[in-house]
């Protein structure tokens, strides 16, 4: 199995579908082998792409101007067009909600969670440092995957939805909130899904939840966790060691931001090696790893569900393109990069220095991570038992590769990652 390097294609930037191809033509030519598409179908009044009001429709929003219909074929000729270039698609399955003014909520009032007074429940969320603070989200409807009168009525609902999807063109799926969801009901798709199309992938995203909920969906067959390394700063142990448990469960991608998180140019004051070493810990973190549209332009504006828009494509100096297809080709070529591994940190965690060791594919790779943002930093590599063969690799700003015998110092320039590899 070939780990996915996965381009999310944010279709709120990206605009109409019939742009959709020249986006995934430099995805492609960066080295990603999957797109990950956000939800794409009609949303209700809010505009939210996570506000699903009707499944079988393309958002009106990527149509081309002048069509008109459902937009399900052009969104599959879109699909094709992408699979001829050599990428996989995969989408957004969101089941744990539907917008408020879906035709659902009318069809079929047994499938959704109500109040006492008998109103459908809206999704809400209470602030952990303050449980007065409660966010409820009203543009949403909360569906009762677990208790429904109807339940087999709404498992067979979204079954069809996910065999209806596989037809349609895509290949695998990242399950939004998936610890909100019965594991169960992710069995019964996952098989119904291999049963049509054996190699298809199913991604859980599982940000924000406890242990034990990440735990819950070990008997669900998800082919992939998302993983917490965009929030490590090399400080403490937590991610390496969750990194461990979750992998009893399934492997897992990194990123360095997503469409969820701010981005990473404004969090660090657009420092580009900040950019540079978060693209490089993600890939060689996990098994696999994702990148959102625009961080290889150093995008800065935080990517919005309703309000984004393709005018909001950013006019910027910085191409890191020659920089990720260095690092993506580079972990193509050791197996220890497309596995997930063991990680160990060699080594305190209050130095300038953090250097990690990963095992996995009967390889054994060292990782030496310059925490300093501005200073270069110097490291002996006597104490690391290193083989007299061992590559140290490193990657220009812009492109390319730097592959030299290891010598007995290297110094890192400021937030820079180093590879240490046996020959």
């Amino acid at each position: 199995m070939t780990a996915p390097i996965i381009y999310n294609l944010f279709p709120r930037l990206a605009g109409p579908v019939d742009r959709w191809v020249e986006h995934a033509r430099r995805a492609h030519e960066m080295g990603f082998d999957w797109l990950f598409l956000n939800p794409v179908t009609q949303p209700g009044f809010s505009g939210s792409l996570y506000a699903v009001r009707e499944h079988d429709k393309l958002n009106r929003d990527f149509m081309p101007a002048g069509e008109s219909g459902s937009g399900m074929d052009l969104l599959a000729d879109c699909l094709g067009q992408i699979h001829e270039l050599g990428l996989k698609v995969m989408m957004d399955l969101v089941i744990n909600h539907t917008a408020i003014d879906s035709p659902l909520v009318e069809q079929h009032l047994d499938w959704y969670k109500r109040d006492e007074d008998g109103e459908v429940l809206r999704p809400s969320a209470i602030d952990p440092a303050d449980a007065r603070n409660v966010t409820v989200w009203g543009d949403l409807a909360e569906i009762d995957n677990e208790a429904s009168s109807d339940r087999v009525g709404l498992w067979a609902y979204w079954t069809q939805l996910v065999t209806d999807s596989l037809e349609l063109g895509f290949d695998g799926f990242r399950c939004d909130a998936a610890y909100k969801v019965p594991a169960a009901l992710w069995r019964q798709l996952v098989e119904a899904a291999r049963a049509q199309c054996p190699e298809v992938k199913f991604f859980a995203e599982t940000l924000g939840c406890r242990l034990d909920e990440v735990a819950d969906l070990a008997p669900a067959g998800m082919d992939y966790l998302f993983n917490s390394s965009k929030y490590w700063n090399f400080d403490a142990p937590w991610a390496l060691s969750q990194h461990a448990e979750f992998g009893r469960i399934a492997p897992s991608i990194s990123f360095p931001e997503s469409h969820d998180t701010p981005r990473l140019m404004a969090d660090t004051g657009g420092n580009l090696a900040v950019q540079r070493q978060r693209y490089n810990l993600a890939s060689v973190f996990s098994e696999g790893l994702l990148m959102p549209m625009g961080y290889e332009f150093g995008f800065s504006v935080k990517m919005d569900v309703v309000q984004s828009k393709p005018q909001d494509w950013e006019e910027t100096e910085t191409d890191l393109s020659g920089f990720i297809r260095s690092v993506n080709h580079m972990k193509r070529s050791l197996p220890a990069l497309g596995a997930e591994g063991h990680l160990l940190a060699l080594g305190p965690f209050d130095r300038p220095l953090l250097v990690l060791e990963k095992r996995a594919a009967g390889q054994r790779c060292l990782f030496v991570i310059n925490k300093d943002w501005y200073q270069a930093q110097e490291l002996d590599l006597a104490d690391l038992d290193l083989p007299a063969a061992a590559r140290l690799i490193r990657f220009r700003d812009f492109g390319g590769v730097e592959q030299v015998a290891a010598s007995s110092r290297v110094t890192l320039g400021p937030a820079e990652i180093a590879w240490l590899v046996d020959a």
